[in-house]
């Protein structure tokens, strides 16, 4: 039988993939001599040029907005002339970790408690190495909390950054005053949240860390690890 031959040269073939490389090369089809039942098709390679070919679209991640500042009492609360207090980076990244817990337990609101379980999550700040020195894990603050307030309405949609409660609002802003009186400089830290906690005794988180066993001397006792100078969030 006989057999016309093909010839595929440079047309119009684009690739595309997801990384955003597109690989371009032509191709055209050459009349056959006989377009009859059996004819045999034969492809001869053409030379592909990748370097004149290829594009590669480089996206830059889209720049991420962090808060350097955590919602506390205004500025104005610090003395004229005085710098206002800065929070750490591990204090910020603790009270992002609360909003998130706090979601994940649907509650309308962060509380104190999420407050609490922020500073464990985090995990590697002052004050959650203060308080598992002492006995008081992660866990079992959560499962205090499921105690104390229960878990969320399952078919609530927690907002992405869940209000203060009041007494989580009074927390900070007393982490705020404790660090602009003690005019020691420094950054404000998870310790101070937790003393901040500490001296909301009618709320979620204080009731927590008395059960779990924090008190006045364990209180007094972050005081003066705090105290010193030089001492940071680590």
């Amino acid at each position: 039988m006989a057999c016309a031959h093909y010839h595929l040269c440079p047309a119009s073939l684009i690739f595309r993939s997801d990384t955003g490389v597109r690989l371009g090369q032509t191709f055209t089809l050459k009349s056959p001599q006989r377009l009859w039942l059996g004819t045999k098709l034969r492809v001869s390679p053409c030379s592909l040029n990748l370097r004149n070919h290829v594009s590669v679209s480089r996206h830059r991640p889209l720049p991420a907005t962090v808060s350097f500042s955590l919602p506390t009492a205004k500025a104005e609360r610090a003395s004229p002339g005085q710098e206002f207090p800065k929070w750490s980076s591990k204090a910020i990244k603790s009270f992002a970790m609360s909003e998130l817990e706090a979601r994940k337990l649907k509650y309308p609101t962060t509380g104190t408690e999420a407050l609490l379980m922020g500073v464990l999550i985090e995990g590697t700040n002052l004050a959650a190495k203060f308080l598992r020195a002492n006995g008081i894990t992660l866990l079992k603050v959560q499962d205090e909390t499921m105690k104390l307030l229960g878990k969320g309405d399952l078919f609530f949609f927690s907002p992405e950054h869940p209000p203060l409660t009041d007494e989580a609002q009074r927390a900070l802003d007393w982490a705020v005053d404790r660090k602009t009186k003690s005019d020691d400089g420094g950054e404000m830290t998870t310790a101070h949240v937790l003393l901040g906690i500490w001296s909301e005794v009618d709320s979620p988180g204080y009731k927590i860390l008395s059960t779990l066993g924090f008190n006045d001397e364990k209180a007094e006792e972050l005081e003066s690890l705090i105290s010193n100078p030089g001492c940071t969030d680590d």
